[in-house]
Order: C-alpha cells, then structure tokens, then sequence
C-alpha cells in the first residue's frame, strides 16, 4: 500500500504499531514542481498517542495485522472493563488505559467493537450513540430565555455532561460517543 491509499479510519503499521488514521490532507506541490506531500494525523493504538506525519505520495506505507470484531462489555472489574469476543466468546480484562475513555457510554451488555492486532485487543468502539439514564441533575430551569441554556447532568454510567436546561432527573437521553455531548431526549 503507498501513501495515496491513507484514508480517515484505516489502520497502518508504523514503527510495529497499528496506526489509527484520524484526518488526512495533501498539498500539492508548489509551482517549480515537486511531490505532493499527504499529512496524516493519527493515533497509535498501542500507546494512545496521537500524533502528526507527513509522507510523499507514493510512499510506502505498511499493512497493519488489524481486524475488527464484534464484542460486548460484560460488566466492570474496578478500573478494569470485561469484554467478550462474539465470535470466539473469549474474554479480555482490558485496563484503565483502553477501557477509561469510554466507559462512560457502557452499560453491561453494550455491544461494541474491538480492534485486535496480532491477537492482542488495542482499541474499543462504542456504538456512536447510546441511550442512557440521567441520575442526577439540578431541577428544570421555568422561563428560560430564548437562548439555549444548559446544565450539567449526571448519567446511569457516572458520565457527566450539558444538557438542555428543560430535562429532569429520570429522563433517557441520547448521547453522542465520539464527541461525548447530548443529542435529544431518547
């Protein structure tokens, strides 16, 4: 594969790490001529590291051993989350590292999926969006101006986030996993 075949949200092997590409962009080359330049913003899956790097078109880039699988999050251990392969029902303890970004948004049972690289889970996708239970927030705001007003809330998994300012304590609400923000009642 070279570097013209990078894309937002394939995996490459950079440095014997899986390498999640977050944005891409290319520049092209200036009037006297000369390589377009694809600069590639990414994380490492191993380290969680996000990082920046800047290829020639036309560069070699390597296939990551990279394979997404269906999985569930069975329940919490401590700081720990439990995952189950649906396909082979083996189980993964992963640890604060993996499994502290987001479990806000798991309930036991909330179907996700795993990144495995050489047999080794390095990554965990929530579904985009999740419905969940708000436990805990100040009581609905009467006579709100015009201007969209919001106030923090507390949820069933201990996520806390704004939410409009008219919901109340035992509401579902639909919550955005990727950028951790209230959608709408659910």
């Amino acid at each position: 594969m070279t570097s013209n075949d990078l894309k937002r949200g394939l995996v490459f092997l950079l440095d014997n790490a899986p390498c999640l590409v977050l944005d891409i962009s290319s520049q092209s080359p200036s009037a006297r001529g000369g390589n377009t330049l694809i600069k590639t913003k990414y994380r490492n899956l191993l380290t969680g590291q996000v990082l920046e790097k800047t290829f020639k078109a036309g560069d070699r880039v390597d296939d990551a051993d990279f394979e997404k699988r269906k999985g569930q999050f069975l329940y919490a251990d401590g700081n720990n989350g439990v995952f189950m392969d649906l396909e082979s029902y083996e189980q993964y303890e992963l640890g604060d590292d993996m499994y502290g970004p987001v479990k806000g948004f798991l309930l036991d049972g909330t179907e996700v999926i795993m990144g495995v690289f050489e047999g080794q889970v390095v990554s965990i996708e929530p579904p985009m969006n999740v419905e969940l239970l708000v436990t805990e927030t100040a009581p609905a705001i009467k006579n709100a101006t015009a201007q969209a007003q919001t106030k923090e809330a507390v949820l069933e998994t201990g996520l806390r986030l704004q939410v409009p300012s008219y919901l109340e304590t035992d509401e579902r609400v639909k919550v955005d996993t990727r950028e951790g923000r209230f959608v709408s009642r659910a």
